[in-house]
Order: structure tokens, then C-alpha cells, then sequence
């Protein structure tokens, strides 16, 4: 119930009734009341800002209903102040509208799952089902026969049965609220996240032994119940259905039951991709308009077939060609619960058997449009008709062209004839036939032609390849950043440098392979956090480290600001510069590979040791 309708003072609007109402609670205080008025507030309410509040408004609500009948007339502060400030039973707030609509939502759902039977016998059953251990779990598949059989077995012995929902129906219990009551004949007495329990009826008799073990007398019996709560529209649809194949009754869905295409043949001997043939000046695709109307199309319609087979589906193929003689799309379930279903072979399958247009494919359904160069089977089989009377025509009339050449004569067919007759006006107009020496002359001097310009076309792309690897060789010999180099740093930042590289913890290691195009990657990446760059080198060589020194200032475009000896080795401290910018790529060409470099330190290791046992000798 809304705050402006329990106020319900006319003629003023809801938003004047409240200002009204502020202004009042804001103009006069509580300590204008009564004693009497204060002694009633104080028994029943605490003293506290939103206690006076409601009372005052409950008091409005009251006056209100007072005067329903009587002219509407707004009241003076002194007339108002002048009413008793009682609380009213029958005024409900927004604050108690909400839990007083919870309860009658409670009550109302569970009058309507056991609206059939009397309070006490609904009472009783439900301190039964609370003592309930025993419950059925009801697979994704739905309620199956199988688990009919056990719900009916467990009936046997009790009077209720606990089921537990798993999967897709755990989310839609209103859904599986229908089916259970459609499929079991029982009442559901209580419900409760996916658990609810059914009781079986008074005069429960079991199944009946057609239900139990022959589909098709079950959806005889299903369709029996279902006749009279079905419109015309509906009617027509289940007669539709009922030319395509048998029922899949253990359908976990509410309205019709679709046709079960696993009990279809799986192979349809003669079966061919039917014909189809688009019409003059027509789009074969479908425009996005035409898509989304399709879909809105397909989703208000019941499923045609429910499948959970993914190959050797001629039979579904042959049925959903006659089902498009009337509907212009087909609408397919994904069985639930069945193992290995792929809805995509599927998809793919029916797609190449039909020739249709996919529309929608999802784990649950699979959605296939006819096509606009749909043909249906009467028509196709009178334009098939047509084209084999047409074959039949044509070959009578090549027979009749093959006797008539064989009565002519030689000549006559030499003059007829289109291609040879032009090849004889040719040779004439050259001037005889050619003879076998001048076709052989002909055909060398062809060949050597091609061969020439073959030549040609060789020699230009060789010269446009030295160009390209002139320009790279020129590119790479270009040092890295020439401007660094060209910068000079002063004793002071010199001392600076070196100072402030020794204490750095951060350092690059040189390895055997000493400088390579991954090290100068690497120098790049530090002076992208940091002016300065540490390296340590084993080598024990002064001039060797010199040399690398110089070598790796060359390649980075750094600045070498120190060489010290350490424990370890020598370090090396290179500075970015002030007019520093990072290179586009950070691996220069020039550099040797890993392996390269690796290859030229070993050999340059071996001549050092040689070098070394010459001396000592």
C-alpha cells in the first residue's frame, strides 16, 4: 500500500499532503500535546524523533478515514493540534507494507499449491513430509520414465514423496512445479528452493500399465487431458505435429510435446539434398531485420522435435521438410542429460541434409530458417518433371542433328562447319599451309623470345634486390644514436657517476659471449627507469676490458663515465645523456647473434691460451 493512499486527503496532491505534514511535525513541537495525549505516546512508543513521527501521521490516516464523507477542507493548526494523537490498527506504513506484502505472498502461494485440500489435511501433511529422510533427485533430464517409476514405487508405501531438483529446473521451480503436477497427477503441498514434496491424491489408484511401458499410449492419454484447455491455434499445431512422428514424453518443458527425433530413422534410402531455386531479383540472405523477426518468430513458438543425436539424422531431415510446407522455421531442443551431445555436428548435420539457413544455436535449442529458395516436395517434383522432359527434348534433337550430318556429304559438312571452315579461310588468306620446317623454326624462335624476356625480368629483380640490401647495410652501419656520443659529460659528473654507480645493487652481467645484441637490449631497458647502467665483466684483462668498454659505448650510444676494479671484475658505468631518446628498436642490426658471439669468444679464448703457453715457453 502506497503512502498517498493511506493519507488520502483530497483534493491535495500527495507531494502538498506531505509538505503540509512537515511543516506541521516542524512548526509544533510534541510538548504542545496534552497530558493526557503525552501519557498515551509515552505507554506505547519511545521517546525518540521517529516514534513521534509515525504517530502523528497514523493520527492524519485516522482523521482522514474520519471524514472520508464529509467536504474536503484543509484543517488549521489549532484544529489540528486539538486531535487525539491515537495510533490507528487499520493504518499500515510503508515500513509494515513490506513484510505485510511478504506474508500475503507466502499465504497466497500456498494456498494455490494445495488449494484442493483442507487446512487440517494440509497441516498433517506437512508434519509428515518434516520427518521425510528418503528423497528422489531428479536428474537434468527432467522427470523420466525411470523416475516416474520410482516416485509411483515410493507412493506405494507413503503418502508423500521428496524431490530434489538438480541443473536447469532447480532454476525454474514454477516450471518444474507444472510438470510434476502434469506428469505425476500428484499435488505439490510445499516447495522450497529445489526441494518440494508431492503428495499423491485421496484416491490414488497407481499408474496404469499403458504409462508404464509404451510411449506412444502416454501421449495418447497426454493429448486426451490436454484437448480441452488447448485454443484452435494450439490444436492445429499438435495436429501438425502428430504427421511428423511419435511424442518424446519425458519432455521437461510445459505445453505440447515435441516429436522425438532419436526414434526417427537414422538413414532414408534414396535421400537427396532437396532442390531449391530463388526467385528473380531476390537476396538469398537474410538482412538483419529479417533475422531478428525470424527469432522473434521462433521464440514464441513451441519446439518442433527434441534431439539428442548429432549424426544420421535423414529421418529428422525428411520430417522437418514437411514440417516447412507450413512453418517457416523449425525448432529443435537439445535433450538434457543425454551424454555426448554436441549441438554443433548437429547444427552442421542438418544444415547439409536440409540446405536451410541456421538461425540460432545454444546448448539448448537449435533454430533452422527454410530459406527464401525453398521449394516444397509437390512443386520441386513437378520442376524435376519439367527438367527431364527438357533432357528428353534435347536428345531427340541431337539425334535428329546427328542423321542429318550423316546424309550430307564430305563437303557440304567441310563448308558448315564453323571453326574449321574459318581456319581454311585463314590459311588461304596467308597463302598456303605452313610445312613442318617453318612450324619447328617457328616454335624455336618463340622460345627463345620467352626466354629473353624471362632473362630480362630476372636481371631487373637482382637489381632491385642489391638496392634494398645496399640501403639495410648503409642503415646498419649507422651508429645507434650518434647525438649520445657527440655529448660530453665534466669531470664533476664524472666523479658523480661513478660515485652513484657503485652503490647501485642493480648491475648487468656479461657473460662469455661478452657483447651481443641482447645486452644492448638489455642497457636500453635499465636507462628507461635510470640515468646509469651497471655492468660487470669477469675478465681480468685490462686492455680486453677497455676494448668492450668501447665497443659497447659504440653500439649503445651511452656514455662511458667509469672503469673500476672489483673482486668480482670490473664494472663498467655507462650514463643515457641529457638529450637521451629511446631507439624505435632496442636490438640493433649490426650486432652479433648469441651463437655468433658465443663462437668469437671461444676462438678468441683459444688464442689467448695459445698466446699465453708461447710466452711461457
Amino acid at each position: 500500500m502506497k503512502l498517498s493512499s493511506t493519507l488520502n486527503l483530497n483534493p491535495l496532491t500527495f507531494q502538498s499532503k506531505f509538505k503540509f505534514t512537515l511543516s506541521i511535525l516542524n512548526s509544533f513541537s510534541f510538548s504542545s500535546l496534552s497530558n493526557h495525549d503525552t501519557t498515551q505516546c509515552n505507554r506505547n512508543f519511545n521517546n525518540n524523533a521517529i516514534d513521534r513521527i509515525l504517530l502523528r501521521i497514523r493520527t492524519l490516516s485516522e482523521l482522514s478515514n474520519h471524514h472520508h464523507d464529509e467536504p474536503t477542507r484543509t484543517l488549521p493548526p489549532h484544529q489540528f493540534l486539538q486531535r487525539q494523537w491515537l495510533r490507528s490498527d487499520d493504518a499500515i506504513f510503508p515500513s509494515e507494507n513490506n513484510e505485510e506484502r511478504v506474508l500475503k505472498k507466502k499465504k497466497k502461494k500456498n494456498e494455490v499449491m494445495a488449494q484442493c485440500l483442507a487446512e487440517e489435511e494440509l497441516n498433517r501433511l506437512r508434519t509428515i513430509g518434516m520427518h521425510l529422510k528418503e528423497k528422489i533427485s531428479i536428474p537434468k533430464s527432467g522427470l523420466t520414465r525411470p523416475v516416474l517409476h520410482k516416485i509411483h514405487h515410493q507412493w506405494n508405501n507413503n503418502e508423500l514423496v521428496k524431490l530434489k531438483f538438480h541443473e536447469f529446473l532447480s532454476q525454474n521451480m514454477n516450471l518444474a512445479h507444472n510438470i510434476v503436477q502434469r506428469r505425476t497427477g500428484g499435488i505439490v503441498i510445499w516447495r522450497s528452493g529445489s526441494v518440494m514434496w508431492v503428495y499423491r491424491g485421496d484416491n490414488y489408484q497407481g499408474p496404469t500399465t499403458n504409462t508404464k511401458h509404451n510411449s506412444k499410449s502416454e501421449s495418447v492419454v497426454w493429448n486426451q487431458q490436454q484437448h480441452d484447455n488447448m485454443t484452435p491455434e494450439e490444436m492445429e499445431f499438435n495436429r501438425m505435429l502428430d504427421g511428423l512422428g511419435p511424442r518424446f514424453v519425458d519432455w521437461w518443458g510445459t505445453g505440447i510435446l515435441p516429436v522425438d527425433a532419436d526414434l526417427l530413422s537414422p538413414i532414408v534410402p534414396g535421400y537427396t539434398t532437396p532442390l531449391r531455386l530463388l526467385p528473380t531479383k531476390m537476396h538469398p540472405r537474410l538482412t538483419n531485420d529479417e533475422h531478428a523477426k525470424m527469432l522473434k518468430l521462433a521464440k514464441a513458438l513451441p519446439c518442433h522435435f527434441a534431439l539428442g543425436r548429432n549424426r544420421n539424422l535423414q529421418g529428422l531431415a525428411c520430417a522437418i521438410l514437411k514440417l516447412w510446407e507450413k512453418s517457416l522455421v523449425a525448432k529443435i531442443a537439445v535433450k538434457l542429460g543425454v551424454q555426448n551431445t554436441n549441438n554443433e555436428l548437429m547444427a552442421l548435420e542438418l544444415k547439409k541434409l536440409t540446405g536451410g539457413t541456421l538461425l540460432l544455436r545454444n546448448k539448448y535449442y537449435i533454430v533452422i530458417y527454410r530459406g527464401k529458395d525453398f521449394v516444397p516436395a509437390n512443386v520441386a517434383a513437378i520442376l524435376s518433371e519439367r527438367q527431364q522432359l527438357m533432357k528428353q527434348v534435347q536428345d531427340v534433337q541431337k539425334k535428329v542433328r546427328c542423321r542429318a550430318i550423316d546424309v550430307t556429304g564430305e563437303n557440304e559438312i567441310n563448308t558448315q562447319a564453323g571453326l574449321s571452315y574459318e581456319f581454311n579461310e585463314a590459311q588461304a588468306f596467308r597463302g598456303g599451309e605452313v610445312s613442318p620446317v617453318e612450324c619447328e623454326k617457328m616454335m624455336k624462335e618463340a622460345a627463345e623470345a620467352s626466354n629473353v624476356r624471362l632473362m630480362k625480368k630476372m636481371e631487373r629483380k637482382l637489381v632491385v634486390i642489391h638496392e634494398e640490401a645496399d640501403v639495410k647495410i648503409d642503415a646498419s652501419l649507422v651508429p645507434a644514436s650518434p647525438d649520445n656520443r657527440r655529448e660530453k659529460i665534466t669531470d664533476e659528473e664524472r666523479v658523480m657517476f661513478r660515485v652513484v654507480g657503485l652503490k647501485m645493487k642493480v648491475y648487468l652481467q656479461l657473460g662469455t659471449r661478452v657483447v651481443f645484441d641482447g645486452v644492448i637490449e638489455n642497457m636500453h631497458l635499465h636507462w628507461r627507469h635510470r640515468e646509469l647502467v651497471k655492468l660487470i665483466t669477469r675478465e681480468k684483462n685490462l686492455a680486453f676490458v677497455e676494448e668492450i668498454a668501447g665497443l659497447l659505448e659504440y653500439k649503445s650510444g651511452g656514455i662511458l663515465a667509469a672503469i673500476d676494479r672489483l673482486p668480482k671484475g670490473f664494472s663498467l658505468i655507462y650514463y643515457r645523456g641529457k638529450s637521451y631518446r629511446r631507439p624505435i628498436t632496442l636490438r640493433p642490426r649490426n650486432p652479433l647473434m648469441k651463437a655468433k658471439a658465443l663462437q668469437c669468444s671461444t676462438s678468441m679464448q683459444r688464442h689467448e691460451s695459445e698466446d699465453e703457453g708461447l710466452s711461457s715457453r
